[in-house]
């Protein structure tokens, strides 16, 4: 890692403990900039019985991932319906808890604030699907959902490596998005408040799209389009192995999932208000950026 690194690394190995003092910018801080919280030690075990589990085999084919949504308990992506699968749903429910007591220690002040929690299993090895371009996340991007408008909601997802063969993840992680909005932001079309209202009337979204939602999914495309951007923009190459996590707002982190296989991911939606520096998200720097007032 650079001086100029965007991965910021702790020394902690206890997901129930808080990270040890050290010079710098708070979690909260660095991650507010967009950076990328790096626990290099900090690995989530698997039994026996659990590893057994790691079977891309008993992905539903018809879905990348199998997800657990913890507040409902229910499990989807599971192609079977026998001990195996109540076993996956108290493996991803255990990484689920350990992300909260993880988030209790490192980010308090977020903790009443985060909600709609989602588990993800990932057991297919990256490039399995053949996804269109928009799709593909080997490209640099920052989360924007066409059916799920995230409106004044920022994206906070905790990864882990649990790969069993000593494979690493590789990454690769891009600029601050003050920068990144300046690249794509101009030229984007304007936002039409009666399509969002018609698209939403006809359940093509879940919520009604905010201009945000609207230019989000613009710079989104625009990146994944942009093959100078991919090849030549800023961005840097970094491997988690196995038994590491990492911590970022996926919505404001460009990222790019190039090599891998086997991972846990836990997402949580944490509102603007829950921000030490709201000024800092992406609703605030395209709000500004487009000339749409405080919000975008």
């Amino acid at each position: 890692m650079t001086r100029s690194s965007r991965i910021v690394p702790f020394d902690l190995q206890d997901w129930n403990a808080a990270p040890p003092s050290q010079p710098g910018a708070s979690p909260i801080d660095e991650l507010e900039r967009g950076k990328v919280l790096y626990f290099p030690k900090l690995a989530f075990t698997l039994s026996p019985a659990e590893l057994a589990l790691l079977d891309p085999a008993l992905v539903d084919p018809k879905r990348k991932n199998i997800s657990l949504n913890a507040t409902t308990g229910v499990l989807t992506g599971v192609v079977v319906d026998d001990a195996r699968k109540d076993a996956i749903a108290a493996l991803v429910r255990r990484y689920y808890t350990s992300t909260r007591a993880l988030l209790s220690h490192l980010v308090p002040g977020y903790l009443d604030s985060l909600h709609k929690p989602t588990t993800s299993l990932r057991l297919h090895r990256i490039g399995t699907w053949k996804p269109s371009w928009r799709k593909d996340d080997t490209r640099l991007h920052v989360d924007a959902f066409p059916s799920r408008p995230t409106g004044e909601q920022r994206i906070l997802r905790v990864f882990n490596n649990i790969n069993p063969h000593g494979q690493s993840r590789q990454w690769r992680v891009g600029q601050d998005f003050e920068s990144l909005a300046q690249r794509f932001v101009p030229g984007a079309t304007p936002f039409r408040p009666s399509l969002a209202w018609l698209m939403h009337r006809l359940h093509i979204t879940k919520t009604r799209r905010s201009a945000y939602d609207h230019l989000m999914l613009q710079m989104h495309d625009r990146m994944k389009a942009d093959a100078d951007y991919q090849a030549n923009g800023e961005q840097e190459a970094f491997e988690f192995p196995p038994g590491s996590t990492w911590i970022c707002f996926s919505d404001q982190t460009p990222h790019a999932a190039m090599t891998g296989q086997f991972m846990l991911e836990q997402t949580y939606m944490m509102p603007l208000t829950a921000m030490a520096h709201p000024e800092l998200s992406p609703q605030h720097v395209l709000a500004r950026q487009a000339g749409m007032g405080s919000r975008a």
